[in-house]
């Protein structure tokens, strides 16, 4: 297997893993927890705060990371936020 495959597979896994642990309750509090700058430095500050936030609380973290299962990312990360303010200018200038 060649190195690009396997570190795809490694990250694949690796997100498959985070999103099961993350809906128990306990252990995956402090799974969110220890992953907070990770998050923080992806989303922002306020969001990334908000994100760890409510995946710390058990209940509501729960529920959170369920919804996420199925949908995505409730919060989306920087990238994704500049993507779609960015993209509609340049649609615009590409027409005319």
């Amino acid at each position: 297997m060649s190195t690009l495959k396997r570190r795809i597979i490694r990250a694949g896994g690796w997100g498959i893993a985070r999103r099961l642990i993350k809906p128990v309750p306990i252990i995956g509090s402090v799974f969110a927890f220890g992953l907070a700058g990770y998050e923080i430095k992806k989303k922002g500050l306020i969001p990334g705060a908000i994100h760890v936030g409510l995946d710390v609380t058990p209940v509501v973290g729960t529920a959170k990371n369920v919804i996420e299962i199925f949908t995505g990312d409730l919060i989306p990360d920087k990238r994704d936020r500049r993507k779609r303010s960015t993209n509609y200018p340049e649609k615009l200038n590409k027409v005319r």
